[in-house]
């Protein structure tokens, strides 16, 4: 996947078309502003190929390596940097006004576990029937929540209501 956008990018050999070019060798010496005809007669007698590197510059930046090797070693890097990324996942946990102490605990604990993963966590109070009436229980529990998870976490988004439902996002540290 990588590989195809690396190649539509970068112009090889007689791809370049301009008359100048700023030439590399293999082992990274500048050679020189040289015609591009020149630079690639160079890359022929290496048995190599004339890699367009910085297109932008001017003249374009040009270099002789082994096109292909190029390719590999490009598509390592972005494995490796692709491996080291994370992507962060919101994960929910849903809560009422009237949470035993035992299962307060267990959301909790999951909370805890999601932002150690490095995700972000979002914690829904659901009113019920005519809980909706004592909305005060529900935020006490969520300022608990709050509490109990600001040595780990900072509020991303604070309470706000969503119908019959509080809402509280928790970003990790």
């Amino acid at each position: 996947m990588k590989k195809n956008i690396i190649k539509k990018k970068l112009r090889v050999n007689y791809q370049i078309r301009v008359p100048q070019v700023r030439v590399i060798d293999p082992e990274g010496k500048q050679i020189g502003v040289i015609p591009t005809a020149e630079a690639l007669r160079l890359a022929q007698q290496k048995k190599l190929d004339l890699v367009e590197i910085s297109p932008q510059a001017r003249p374009p930046v040009c270099k002789i390596l082994d096109y292909g090797k190029y390719l590999y070693e490009e598509e390592k890097k972005w494995r490796e940097a692709k491996k080291k990324q994370h992507e962060i996942k919101i994960k929910g946990i849903r809560i009422r006004p009237k949470i035993g102490e035992h299962d307060y605990q267990v959301k909790l604990s999951q909370a805890k576990n999601f932002l150690e993963q490095r995700d972000k966590v979002k914690v829904t109070m659901e009113f019920h029937g005519r809980e909706i009436a004592h909305i005060e229980l529900g935020e006490k529990v969520l300022n608990r929540f709050v509490k109990d998870l600001e040595a780990m976490a900072t509020v991303e988004q604070p309470k706000r209501r969503e119908g019959r439902n509080i809402v509280v996002l928790f970003a990790p540290k």
